[in-house]
């Protein structure tokens, strides 16, 4: 049976999303990717190499706020907890205000606890990786038949709810995914909070929502995770309660 144009190119894509046991080769069988290793790859291992990591050992964590347009990486040895900041990213383009997406079309960015579920290396934006939304805490607290869905963090730096980088950022961003995922690492979070939730910032955003305690509640839940994380440095451990609230357990 002669197989669908459109069907062999998702098995290819599909075969890229997942885990083969040489997942940094299979990627770079794609031009965009190959482009990007050519380009990047000298100045990431000496940056890995500053901070006392390999390409071959170091896991990734990314952590954006929308409010600054600031999206940071932080990575750790593959057999370590502890996580510190290697450097920090311009989203270059926003959509949508401050607060959660909850539906299909409502042209806002995800905030929330997510993971990489996808790495698309013939995007329309040059390179992607998918961001795992809606997780079950926005399925949960969603009204709409439909959550919409589509959201990653791409070039070409034109945005509809996503995380737009220009060309050269998502470059060096994707092929640190790629090794992330090369050493073994299964799941890369995501965390997208709407602005740096200190208290005093908290405090000046509660004031001006005053009208939206159901926003505020939100956001209080998303504090308690984002202050577990700039305290430990660590990946969060969580489930997600009936109501779609994070309930955080303690990483120590």
């Amino acid at each position: 049976m002669k197989i669908p144009a459109t069907l062999t190119f998702l098995t290819i894509l599909l075969g890229a999303y997942s885990s083969p046991p040489d997942f940094l080769n299979d990627q770079k069988k794609f031009s965009r990717v190959k482009t990007a290793f050519q380009e990047k790859e000298k100045s990431i291992e000496q940056k890995l190499h500053e901070n006392g990591l390999r390409p071959d050992n170091f896991h990734v964590l990314f952590v954006a706020y929308k409010e600054s347009d600031e999206f940071e990486m932080y990575v750790r040895k593959k057999t370590g907890t502890v996580f510190k900041k290697l450097g920090s990213y311009e989203i270059c383009s926003q959509s949508g205000q401050l607060g959660p997406k909850r539906k299909q079309g409502d042209y806002q960015v995800p905030e929330g606890f997510y993971h990489i579920n996808m790495f698309n290396p013939t995007s329309n934006f040059f390179l992607s990786l998918g961001i795992n939304y809606p997780n079950l805490s926005d399925k949960r607290k969603t009204k709409a038949a439909d959550p919409g869905g589509s959201i990653f963090i791409h070039g070409s730096c034109v945005t509809i709810g996503c995380l737009p980088m220009t060309d050269e950022k998502i470059k060096e961003i994707y092929v640190y995914a790629v090794h992330a995922k090369n050493n073994g690492q299964i799941r890369i979070p995501v965390y997208i909070f709407p602005f740096r939730m200190t208290d005093e910032k908290f405090s000046e955003f509660k004031l001006q929502y005053r009208e939206r305690q159901d926003l505020i509640d939100f956001w209080s839940n998303l504090k308690t995770g984002h202050d577990y994380f700039v305290k430990d440095q660590k990946e969060l451990k969580f489930t997600i309660e009936a109501n779609g609230d994070y309930k955080f357990q303690s990483s120590s």
